[in-house]
């Protein structure tokens, strides 16, 4: 079977209670479960959490929370492979025939339902170890600067002052959103970007990590304008 696991944890400090706050009219976390469904991609679709309330939420928008995530499992400094390795280690010891794992974002309103379904097909195709959604940088990455101590401005790459944006390397990064993936893969804890991950590559401007309220707030501006055009 293919299974859907979405990590919402309960701790959230910058965004307090981030993963069931209102975003546009109902919490943030439902937009991920509704397009697990409606994406037909899916057997189960499974939230892996801590907190009664989110699991709550989670089960009146048609999850499911077979499972209370372990309290080792939700603290600030845990990645996400521990988390979906746990919940397919439920599903294992509960007689489920693993075919194909997808953990989705629980803060990602931007998702869109052909991203799952194509990114599937990919994964597929590809026969890779995973397949998750990546964006292109804005800027060039190799025109980046810092800022010294002696607040003096310094290149990372120095060696690319003279070079024309438009020559310069495309470069990409983790849009967030979604992770497909073998079970054994996930078992193992492989790294994510490796040569045995196959990229689907996703417009930037329907990608917004949300770590902040600054990314909270840019989010809803864009959904907004998303759901006008």
């Amino acid at each position: 079977m293919n299974v859907c696991i979405i990590p919402a944890r309960g701790g959230s400090k910058r965004i307090p209670h981030k993963n069931i706050k209102d975003f546009n009219g109902k919490p943030i976390i439902a937009y991920s479960i509704e397009i697990a469904l409606k994406s037909n991609c899916f057997d189960r679709v499974i939230v892996s959490t801590d907190d009664d309330e989110i699991a709550e939420v989670a089960k009146a928008y048609g999850a499911e929370v077979p499972f209370v995530r372990p309290a080792l499992l939700a603290g600030d400094f845990i990645g996400l492979l521990p988390v979906i390795k746990n919940a397919i280690d439920w599903l294992d010891s509960n007689n489920s025939k693993l075919q194909n794992i997808c953990c989705i974002s629980a803060t990602a309103p931007l998702i869109q339902k052909n991203f799952i379904q194509e990114s599937y097909e990919q994964f597929i195709e590809t026969k890779a170890d995973y397949c998750f959604g990546v964006t292109t940088f804005p800027f060039p990455i190799q025109r980046a600067i810092k800022i010294t101590k002696k607040n003096r401005v310094e290149m990372f790459y120095s060696q690319y002052f003279d070079v024309r944006s438009q020559d310069l390397e495309e470069s990409y990064h983790d849009a967030g959103q979604f992770y497909w993936g073998t079970p054994l893969a996930f078992r193992e804890e492989r790294i994510l970007f490796s040569k045995s991950s196959s990229p689907y590559i996703i417009p930037r401007h329907l990608v917004q990590d949300i770590d902040t309220p600054e990314d909270w707030f840019r989010a809803e501006l864009m959904y907004k304008v998303l759901q006008k055009s």
